[in-house]
């Protein structure tokens, strides 16, 4: 067996070698056009988009006939479908750090993690309001 196989750490052409270097830049399309972040005659606070009022929920504590647990309902939803009280019902457990399910059109978060969801409700639009429970 040859030991002449590997390959010099000393810095040598190997290591320096563009396997890219040959190819042509001819027949790519042109690339886009460059666009500054933010225009020039508009304020960055023009550039915020103004968050949609999406409603009134109702984040409700709940005890009752749940052997004692404490859990976390968000209830009167309006105008959204399942898939995304799913998706705001998943970013709820993952800020909390706990399970939760969604159940009859409502959102059940386990413990008591009113102000976590109030927070993650209004940063998806909603006005949530503590109610009786």
């Amino acid at each position: 067996m040859s030991r002449n196989n590997r390959i010099p750490t000393t810095g040598g052409q190997n290591l320096k070698h563009n396997p890219f270097s040959e190819l042509a830049m001819t027949g790519l399309p042109p690339g886009p056009p460059d666009r500054p972040d933010e225009p020039a005659n508009q304020p960055a606070s023009a550039s915020a988009v103004p968050r949609k009022n999406r409603g009134r929920v109702d984040i409700i504590r709940q005890t009752a006939g749940r052997g004692g647990k404490t859990v976390t309902v968000v209830t009167n939803f309006i105008g959204i479908g399942l898939p995304e009280k799913e998706k705001l019902a998943k970013a709820m457990q993952k800020s909390c750090g706990v399970g939760g399910t969604v159940k009859d059109g409502q959102i059940e978060i386990q413990g008591d993690k009113r102000s976590e969801v109030a927070r993650i409700l209004t940063e998806a639009g909603f006005q949530p309001v503590f109610a009786g429970g």
